[in-house]
């Protein structure tokens, strides 16, 4: 009798003490989730002046990527919206490692974009460097941004409070869809601003082809763009082939393993001076 309530006593311990460890391990994480929000956004408010709209948004004809001669085609309305305007001098004083800006319409993303010599560094750490499970929004080590590769890759943390790559699942909706003014995303260099437009949104578990960021022959890029067209939960009526250059946004899906994808294609583009 006295053995059956020890080991009831046990069990009783031992489930209070794995409920306890639980608890506190749960307050630690929310704890250090709202620390990272709190973080990230005294970086935002910093930020807030740097990146805006110009005024003009008349396109010049040496401005124009790869034009359709299809006068119907949605190329035609996009290339007429302005450009990003950002203050680089500005950024590469709080980290030496920005490369671009990108603003993605209808979204929250509106984020300096950095790169290091991995994909690892700014899954956890923020613009100032500092740890932060937030991370920042980051270009792949592979790509060149003064140089761009076939495909040149995006990332950023999924974040439930649509900080970083959090809002880019607004891309999914139809409310998104519908408006046409949403399908651009603007990305600012030091030396370059360009403006891409978005022919592909779709969800995915994780895999590698998406992000392959350079093809062997022009066969297989063909067929690469068709399959990430052919993936598009949205028809976006807009024409790709072999000359265009591309844009992709990828994020993680609700904390799981499958993978939101956004592709757009360079349309135009202006020195920045």
């Amino acid at each position: 009798m006295k053995s059956k309530n020890k080991s009831k006593k046990f069990i009783y311990i031992f489930i209070n003490t794995i409920s306890i460890t639980v608890i506190c391990f749960s307050l630690v994480y929310i704890l250090s989730w709202f620390e990272d929000k709190k973080n990230i956004e005294k970086i935002q408010k910093e930020l807030e002046t740097i990146s805006k709209d110009q005024m003009e948004n008349k396109y010049e004809e040496n401005t124009l990527i790869n034009p359709t001669k299809d006068k119907n085609d949605p190329y035609w309305y996009y290339v007429n919206l302005p450009f990003l305007q950002v203050d680089f001098s500005k950024l590469l004083l709080k980290n030496s490692n920005t490369v671009a800006w990108i603003k993605v319409n209808g979204t929250n993303i509106d984020y300096p974009v950095v790169q290091t010599d991995n994909n690892e560094y700014y899954l956890n750490h923020s613009f100032d460097k500092n740890k932060n499970g937030a991370g920042w929004i980051f270009l792949d080590f592979r790509n060149n941004i003064d140089n761009l590769n076939y495909n040149t890759v995006i990332y950023g943390h999924g974040r439930k409070d649509n900080t970083m790559f959090g809002s880019l699942k607004s891309t999914l909706t139809n409310e998104w869809y519908s408006n046409k003014d949403n399908h651009i995303i603007k990305l600012s260099t030091q030396k370059e601003n360009m403006i891409f437009q978005i022919f592909s949104v779709y969800t995915i578990d994780n895999e590698n082809y998406y992000i392959n960021t350079n093809f062997i022959n022009e066969n297989l890029y063909k067929n690469f763009l068709q399959t990430i067209l052919n993936r598009s939960i949205y028809n976006f009526n807009t024409s790709i082939n072999t000359d265009d250059k591309i844009l992709t946004l990828s994020t993680c899906k609700d904390n799981s393993k499958n993978r939101i994808v956004v592709h757009a294609k360079l349309i135009k583009k202006e020195t920045n001076i």
